[in-house]
């Protein structure tokens, strides 16, 4: 795993706290981490209600505005 690999939450977590800009970097990094929940969830049962937390779907939810709009 590359340092980039590993990044990706903390790109995520210091868009959230206020640290950094909510930008290309930050939905890119939130893409993989979605497309990797997506593969725990296919792993069975016990994974199936695994989620993201508030904030970040709300922040999903803004990618989701600003593709729209």
């Amino acid at each position: 795993m590359t340092r980039m690999d590993s990044n990706h939450w903390q790109i995520v977590e210091r868009t959230l706290a206020g640290q950094r800009p909510v930008d290309e970097e930050t939905f890119a990094s939130l893409e993989i981490l979605t497309e990797r929940l997506q593969r725990v969830k296919k792993l069975g049962k016990p994974f199936t209600d695994i989620g993201f937390s508030f904030y970040v779907d709300q922040l999903k939810e803004r990618k989701n505005a600003v593709t729209v709009g």
